[in-house]
């Protein structure tokens, strides 16, 4: 059986303002089985060490050619357009301000 993998374009957090790690592809293992919680400390856990592997890439070609060659069953998430409205500093202090 074949891995599956998720290759996407990871979008910003809410905690920056620019655009920093959005440019480049990101290739993230599938969770292969549960996480089960440790009965003493409670902390969730799994066997699968594949899913702390993430791999970048610089374009989507890439990651797909990576992932072929690795015989991964891949499924790419292409990135959502984001409209930018054009703001002005001057608009707070407009009259006609809702």
């Amino acid at each position: 059986m074949s891995k599956s993998v998720r290759i996407y374009k990871p979008a910003k957090t809410a905690m920056q303002s620019g655009v920093a790690n959005t440019k480049r592809w990101l290739l993230e293992h599938d969770p292969a089985d549960a996480q089960e919680a440790d009965p003493l400390m409670g902390w969730s856990g799994s066997a699968d060490t594949d899913r702390q592997v993430k791999l970048w890439f610089a374009s989507k070609d890439e990651a797909i050619a990576f992932a072929a060659h690795e015989g991964f069953t891949y499924r790419v998430e292409e990135p959502h357009s984001r409209t930018i409205k054009p703001k002005s500093y001057a608009d707070n202090f407009a009259f006609k301000r809702a």
